[in-house]
């Protein structure tokens, strides 16, 4: 099957019980058995659930993996991958990251006795450069978090795999709709079900896939052992998302192209931050690697963070929040909001900066989404052109 029918049926089979077409929100705690040892396959619901096997074995099938789990944040995956890391190990990451990652990473695992290098996310060359006796994982985003380099996926997971150790790809921009790092010969894949597999902004959840049945065996047990699971209930709602996903990731792709040209053509923006844009760095790898460009894209005022202030304040149709990947449109100062917890002086080191905004480009008409911003920068040159006058005064 394609991908979307699998997203549509795969792992969603009419339940056996009452034929309902759609899987229904198995809301039990616990499960009901014969006799000692004898269950209909579920005990307890932070072990399995019927909802939430549903939704593993969905994105499974669409990430091309042989095993999903589901969790109940993007970090709660995070932290399940970590666990399978011990004191001595070494982790090289990509320097665009999450903020919430790189937080995870200096906070929680360094003081673990794990250390943790960041290269050039796009730099090849700069992983193999990096990689120690004691490397156990290699960790990327592509595109990345929030200034939309590309890692060439393929390249990576040979250095990993000549090294022994695991490539891990945190897949939550491009979606398996257009990117599958397994198929490229990642090992495990790491979402946020937070974003466009839900694409609703109606729920919190995380997955792992993964093809490697060690790494799945070990990170079950955490799954089970830790308990950061899903309810049924969100699983449901990611369930029913997911449904969606390749056309509103179509959709997504398309407004974000429209979005990146008018910003590149703007007066007022400095840098423009969109992997389909053929001036973007990583133009050729993205139509190679990926089957769409995605809906994210970021852009830099060539101003100050008054200017973002009150560009932010005068849009209409993009909210300012945080989160991204939904239908509807929103505006992210990566700054002071989503990688905050990156000490000032590192995030400019990486180039996310006070001027530095993130677009998660929803599904609304393009044409609505570009008036709304044309109509924020004019208020921000007004703003200018009244200051200028004031000073002059």
């Amino acid at each position: 099957m394609k991908f979307a029918t699998r997203a549509i049926h795969a792992g969603q089979e009419a339940d056996p019980a009452t034929g309902a077409t759609i899987t229904p929100i198995y809301q039990t705690s616990t499960y009901t058995q014969e006799g000692l040892g004898e269950h209909k396959g579920f005990e307890y619901s932070r072990t399995s659930n019927p909802t939430r096997a549903a939704l593993e074995a969905c994105l499974a099938a669409l990430e091309n993996a042989r095993y999903g789990l589901a969790f109940g944040s993007g970090m709660a995956a995070t932290s399940a991958v970590l666990s399978i890391l011990r004191p001595g190990d070494h982790i090289i990451a990509g320097d665009d990251l999450y903020g919430g990652t790189y937080r995870i990473f200096e906070r929680v695992i360094r003081p673990m006795g794990i250390t943790i290098d960041y290269v050039p996310a796009r730099e090849t060359g700069a992983y193999q450069a990096a990689l120690r006796p004691e490397t156990k994982l290699i960790w990327v985003e592509t595109p990345t978090n929030p200034l939309l380099a590309l890692v060439d996926i393929a390249a990576v997971a040979n250095i990993a795999r000549e090294h022994g150790a695991r490539l891990v790809v945190d897949n939550t921009f491009a979606t398996p709709y257009l990117q599958r790092p397994l198929d490229l010969g990642a090992h495990i894949v790491v979402h946020s079900t937070t974003k466009y597999i839900n694409g609703h902004s109606d729920v919190v959840g995380g997955a792992v896939l993964t093809s490697d049945e060690q790494a799945y065996t070990d990170i079950k047990f955490y799954q089970n052992a830790a308990g950061g699971v899903p309810s049924p209930f969100d699983s449901w709602l990611v369930l029913r998302g997911v449904k969606t996903l390749a056309v509103r990731m179509r959709q997504h792709c398309e407004n974000a192209m429209r979005i990146a040209e008018f910003l590149a053509e703007h007066t007022l923006v400095r840098d423009i931050y969109y992997p389909g844009l053929p001036a973007h760095p990583d133009h050729e790898l993205a139509q190679r690697q990926m089957a769409g460009f995605g809906g994210m894209v970021s852009f830099a005022f060539d101003g100050t963070r008054a200017d973002v202030d009150t560009f932010v304040r005068h849009l209409k149709v993009f909210a300012l929040a945080e989160s991204l990947g939904g239908v509807e449109s929103l505006c992210c100062h990566p700054a002071s909001m989503t990688h905050g917890s990156i000490p000032a002086e590192e995030r400019e080191r990486r180039g996310v900066t006070d001027t530095l905004l993130r677009l998660s480009v929803g599904i609304e008409d393009a044409d609505d989404l570009i008036a709304d911003l044309d109509q924020a920068l004019q208020a921000v040159a007004a703003t200018r052109s009244t200051a200028i006058s004031g000073a002059a005064r």
